[in-house]
């Protein structure tokens, strides 16, 4: 339930339940502080509300906003920091809404509540694969092209064979693989 209310929504519920617990666990408290506390909650929701449509760096700061994690094959680690996701998170995210390698992803953004949003990309391209690497039966089901060099931690792109990086320019890694692509069923026979 907590990935489709913002954190102020959620923060509201749980003081909401925290107040009206307490008169139905002790009748001899009274109703009235409950009925008080949850006007307030909903006065100040309401308030959040209608600033953050007013204003659309307040409703940035205090409902959060939308993040793109993925971008054209190429995972944004500036952005993963910001929204304090490790990689390997992103990665099993990704392989649970079916995406096998970076190539077939145009973009991927956490929203504001934490859900995850996958565009797909609808010409896919050789990626970097997003299965463990210990993982050698689904393995078998990509080409392997070796022209194409891939950072092993994001997914950027080599420069082209002249002038290659020493490390990647996006996240620092200094390790490089190549790109695969699915192979699909009617390529397997």
């Amino acid at each position: 339930m907590s990935s489709q209310l913002t954190r102020n929504e959620l923060a509201a519920l749980v003081s909401l339940a925290a107040a009206v617990g307490i008169p139905m666990m002790a009748p001899d408290r009274g109703l009235l502080p409950a009925v008080i506390i949850a006007f307030v909650l909903i006065a100040v929701e309401r308030l959040i509300a209608r600033l953050s449509f007013q204003n659309e760096r307040f409703g940035d700061v205090v409902l959060g906003k939308v993040s793109t994690l993925v971008s054209d094959g190429v995972i944004n680690m500036k952005e993963l920091g910001i929204s304090r996701l490790s990689h390997e998170r992103v990665l099993a995210q990704l392989r649970s809404q079916g995406v096998l390698q970076l190539g077939s992803v145009s973009r991927y953004y956490m929203e504001a509540s934490g859900n995850f949003a996958l565009i797909s990309n609808p010409a896919p391209v050789p990626g970097l694969c997003v299965l463990p690497p210990w993982d050698d039966a689904m393995l078998s089901f990509f080409k392997e092209h070796t022209e194409k060099q891939l950072c092993m931690q994001c997914g950027l792109p080599q420069k082209p064979v002249g002038k290659p990086y020493t490390c990647c320019p996006n996240c620092g890694n200094e390790k490089w693989v190549s790109a695969v692509e699915e192979i699909t069923k009617t390529q397997l026979t």
